[in-house]
This record gives structure tokens, C-alpha cells and sequence, in this order.
């Protein structure tokens, strides 16, 4: 009678744990179930296609037919000794660096003058934000109009009697591709303002306090306290505004195309028109290569230092 209550005690105590893994591999069985059709999705349509890319990549299919004639590295060695590849790479670290200067310079202009509790601060911050809701194809046609030779900002000028500052904007193989950094500045600088500004927002009051009552002037608070809190939300717009850069490809194709003397012309809209138009389809997919490769330069540091980062925390 004895050992068949101590029996009895015995599986009462070892049964929750048994039931307790049972609903853990359950829970995990489920959880796989749920994230395995996302992977194999992105497996598939992400990871797939750009193994599929690359393989183009290292083959002779220059030709509508497709001929998957082996050739190594000689996409990529006749692609680096273009002209016009060449020149894109110019453009592109012109509109990189001076697009991502703008941004982030006003951006922070924008974001300290509407935290210093000006009068209309929302309608402002609508007014800032607004072209965000614009496409880049939107705002490649709206800029083409206004930096037309004969028509938008050159007509101002000479209303206003500044005649001077007329140029040929886009139309000027000197200057071509500043005139689509102007357009995409002025659709990307709110987003960066609304990043500043929340960065701002999170500053504790009792720390700029804190700051005032140690003598320190407005000019040091801002340079040895607040700019080195927003250092994250500045590292975190570089890499968004580097992207957005790098893969720039509607708001030119819209604006400019490639331009006179391929001005304006981009790595993206070189491997879409060598693609698409001249049938080259191993050497377009080396150029995508190519900028898979910028890209990844760019983003995977970042995501190492966000994971190093969190491990640490």
C-alpha cells in the first residue's frame, strides 16, 4: 500500500516536466511552421535570383538567344574598362557624397530649429514631410520641368532679376548630376529631419539642464552633448541615404535619363538600358553584381556593429 502511494508520488512529480517539453516542442513546431514558407520564399525569390544573377554574370548571353558558354571574370573586366561605367562610378560617388552631406546638414538644421518650440511647428513639420509621400517618378517629372532650360527656376530668376543664377541644370554635362542630387535632396531631407528630430526628443531636459548650470554656452551644449547623442541616428541616415543612392535608378530614368555625355547617368540605368535594349543580359547582370557589391559594402558593416552592439548591451 506504502510503495504504491510513493509510485503514485513519484510520477505526480516527474509528469510536468515531460508535459511541459511536450508543449515547448509543440510551441517550436509551430513556430517553424509558421516562419519556413517566409524562408523558403526569400530563399527562393532573393537568395535564388541572385545566385541565378551571378551565374549570368560568368557566361556569353549577349544575345537575345541565350548561350551559357562559360567565360569566367570577362564580363566584369570588359565592364570596369567601359567608358561609361567609369563615368557612372563618378557620378555616383559625386551624388553619393553630396547628396548625403545635404540631407543629413539640413536635415539636423531642420530638426534643431522646429525642437526650439517655434510657432507652428506641425504645420512645418507637414510641410517638410510632404515629399515623402511623392514618388521618385513624380518628383523626376515635376524636376524636369523646373530645371528646364527655358522654363521653372530659369524663369524665376530673371522674374526676380537674379539672371545670373540661370544654368542649364541637367542639360550641363559639368553639372548634370547635381541637378538630380537637388531633386532627390528635396524629397529625402524631411525624412532625415523627422530622424533628427526624434533623436532630439529623446534627450532628457534635466541633461541640457544640467549642462546650462555647468556655464556651458548653447554652441558647447549643442557640439560636446547633443551631437554626440545623435551619433546613432546620423550613422543610421548615412546608411539609409547611402542605399537610396547607390540603387538610384527611377527619379533618373524620369528626370534626365543618361544625359548629354552620360552627365547624368547611373550604374543602375546603364544595366537596365544594356539589359533591356541591347539584349546584353550577362553584362547587365554584371553590373548588377557590381552594385549588389557597393551595396553589401555598405549595409553588412552596419549590421555586424548593430549585432555586436546588442550582444554587448
Amino acid at each position: 500500500m506504502q510503495q504504491s502511494r510513493q509510485e503514485s508520488a513519484v510520477s505526480i512529480a516527474v509528469s510536468p516536466p515531460r508535459t511541459r517539453r511536450a508543449l515547448v516542442t509543440a510551441d517550436r513546431l509551430i513556430s517553424i511552421a509558421l516562419i519556413a514558407p517566409s524562408v523558403v520564399l526569400i530563399a527562393v525569390f532573393v537568395y535564388g535570383f541572385i545566385g541565378r544573377t551571378f551565374y549570368i554574370s560568368l557566361v556569353r548571353w549577349n544575345d537575345l538567344a541565350p548561350d551559357y558558354t562559360f567565360v569566367g571574370l570577362a564580363n566584369y573586366i570588359r565592364l570596369l574598362d567601359s567608358e561609361r561605367f567609369q563615368i557612372d562610378l563618378r557620378n555616383t560617388v559625386v551624388f553619393t557624397t553630396t547628396f548625403i552631406t545635404l540631407c543629413l546638414a539640413v536635415g539636423l538644421l531642420l530638426a534643431v530649429l522646429l525642437d526650439s518650440g517655434i510657432k507652428g511647428e506641425a504645420l512645418f513639420r507637414t510641410i517638410y514631410m510632404f515629399p515623402l509621400a511623392v514618388s521618385f517618378i513624380v518628383t523626376g517629372v515635376v524636376w524636369r520641368w523646373l530645371e528646364s532650360p527655358s522654363s521653372g527656376l530659369n524663369l524665376l530668376f530673371d522674374a526676380v532679376g537674379l539672371p545670373f543664377l540661370k544654368n542649364g541644370w541637367f542639360t550641363d554635362p559639368n553639372i548634370g548630376i547635381l541637378g538630380v542630387v537637388l531633386a532627390a535632396f528635396w524629397q529625402t531631407s524631411g525624412y532625415v529631419m523627422a530622424l533628427y528630430l526624434a533623436g532630439l526628443r529623446g534627450i532628457p531636459d534635466e541633461l541640457r539642464e544640467a549642462a546650462r548650470v555647468d556655464g556651458a554656452t548653447e554652441w558647447q551644449l549643442f557640439r560636446r552633448i547633443i551631437l554626440p547623442l545623435l551619433n546613432p541616428i546620423t550613422l543610421t541616415a548615412v546608411i539609409i541615404l547611402g542605399h537610396i543612392s547607390l540603387k538610384i535608378f527611377d527619379l533618373t530614368i524620369a528626370m534626365t535619363g543618361p544625359g548629354p555625355g552620360f552627365a547624368t547617368d547611373v550604374p543602375a540605368l546603364f544595366m537596365y538600358e544594356t539589359t533591356f535594349f541591347g539584349s546584353r543580359f550577362s553584362q547587365g547582370a554584371s553590373i548588377a553584381m557590381v552594385l549588389l557589391l557597393l551595396v553589401s559594402g555598405l549595409i553588412v558593416p552596419y549590421l555586424i556593429y548593430n549585432a555586436r552592439h546588442e550582444l554587448q548591451r
